[in-house]
């Protein structure tokens, strides 16, 4: 049993410490590269903040902003967006300034004119046939508006979200000609119509049977979000006005260039000191809770990074730093109420494994408790934030998360593997004979 214990223990340390490696140094096996996750292009992405860079401000170029809508500057936002991820400038935010305008910041981009150019212009929309024949463009000659419903689509199904789209008399007859064309060609699994954004496809709906009406239904596994994202880029391709640039400028990094080496300094000088005030007072479990820290940290940095989620990746900035630091401090509170729940059990007369049962179990609610608050927190905060209020909400999540499973599950698994190979001291899980007795 010991030797059980013993090689449990010492997988999950080597497990750990490649994670970390991982974390820290550029990792590679034959064909197989991973890059650090401080990589410039390929780890955790930057901030505005941090790196520098530029920021555009666009406003619809009309006479009256008043008659500008809601809805077309949510159309505005879905086709800079969708533009600026095609130029690889995936790290970017937007957010509203005032009424009508757009705010978007891009990090590590010095000159902001051929972003502008490329943003500026008003999107083309085209539908396209399984040849990539175009079959009509987005133009208001054909398209009347699409809006994401949510309701049923038939008599016998459940409710859904879904998209509606609405033809004008030309639009209607050039969408019959493509859906006959689009049935006839089911056996070459061709039965689909395209629709594409500054020639670049979207989506390609399936066509099960011929439309000949003023709207259709297009139909996929959509939430709420992505129904109005479907309608917002049908809609964008026909916005009545052009976007004029009325604020340009280049930035440097807003809180000086060595912002993040400083930032990164001061929160190791703060880890180790809190590594060390765990170790001597809590002794065993300081320890094992200092190595259940490592794990955070290195869990934490890789998932910014995009190691587990290549979709997904965080763009860094000061608060988003604060984020990791602020639950890094909740990953070490739940372990002091942990630990000193147990050292009660000890004082009880319990054994050391029994204390530890039930330090757990009777701490896990408070732990819990505390966590979920912070968590609807930052779900508040990222819904109702823009910009780095954002990212502290982004990586103040992730922490959380990650800190409640290295914490509690980790450490938990950790010592009870110490006690399975014999470490029953009660004096080295904290209990003081002079001041515990």
């Amino acid at each position: 049993m010991k030797a059980k214990n013993l090689i449990s223990f010492l997988l999950v340390i080597v497990l750990i410490a490649v994670f970390s490696y991982v974390a820290l140094f550029d990792f590679k096996i034959g064909n197989i590269e991973v890059p650090s996750t401080f990589d410039k292009e390929k780890g955790i992405k930057q901030g505005l903040d941090l790196v520098g860079g530029s920021i555009i401000v666009f406003e619809p170029d009309v006479k009256d902003l008043s008659k500008v809508t809601n809805e077309e500057m949510g159309s505005a936002e879905s086709i800079i967006r969708a533009r600026l991820d095609a130029a690889g400038y995936n790290e970017a935010t937007i957010s509203r300034q005032g009424a009508t305008g757009i705010r978007i910041e891009i990090p590590n981009i010095d000159d902001p004119q051929e972003a502008v150019k490329m943003i500026g212009a008003t999107a083309k929309l085209e539908f396209l046939d399984a040849d990539e024949k175009v079959i009509m463009d987005g133009s208001k000659k054909y398209i009347s508006g699409a809006k994401s419903i949510y309701g049923p689509i038939s008599e016998t199904s459940g409710n859904v979200y879904y998209v509606q789209l609405s033809f004008k008399k030309d639009g209607q007859a050039k969408f019959k000609e493509a859906t006959e064309k689009a049935v006839a060609r089911v056996g070459e699994n061709k039965n689909f119509i395209s629709i594409a954004l500054d020639g670049k496809v979207q989506m390609s709906p399936t066509v099960n049977e011929v439309i000949n009406s003023n709207s259709c239904v297009i139909t996929g596994d959509y939430d709420q979000e992505g129904a109005d994202k479907v309608a917002n880029l049908i809609n964008s391709g026909q916005l009545p006005f052009s976007l004029k640039d009325s604020e340009l400028r280049s930035v440097g990094p807003t809180l000086g260039s060595k912002a993040l080496s400083t930032s990164l300094k001061a929160a190791l000088i703060g880890i180790i000191l809190v590594m060390l005030f765990m170790l001597i007072v809590y002794r065993l479990p300081g320890l094992i809770a200092d190595i259940s820290l490592v794990a955070y940290i290195a869990l934490v940095t890789l998932i910014m990074a995009g190691f587990f989620f290549t979709d997904f990746r965080v763009t860094l900035t000061l608060p988003g730093i604060a984020g990791v630091i602020l639950s890094i401090g909740m990953a070490v509170d739940a372990n002091v109420v942990i630990f000193e729940r147990i050292k009660d059990e000890l004082r009880s007369g319990k054994s050391v494994g029994a204390s530890v049962n039930a330090g757990f179990k009777r701490a896990l609610t408070a732990v819990i408790d505390s966590n979920i608050t912070t968590i609807i927190a930052a779900v508040v905060l990222y819904f109702f934030g823009t910009g780095t209020v954002k990212g502290f909400a982004v990586t103040l999540f992730i922490g959380i998360v990650i800190s409640m499973l290295t914490a509690v599950t980790l450490t938990k698994f950790l010592l009870k593997q110490t006690i399975g190979f014999g470490i029953k001291n009660p004096a080295l899980y904290g209990l003081s004979k002079r001041r515990d007795a």
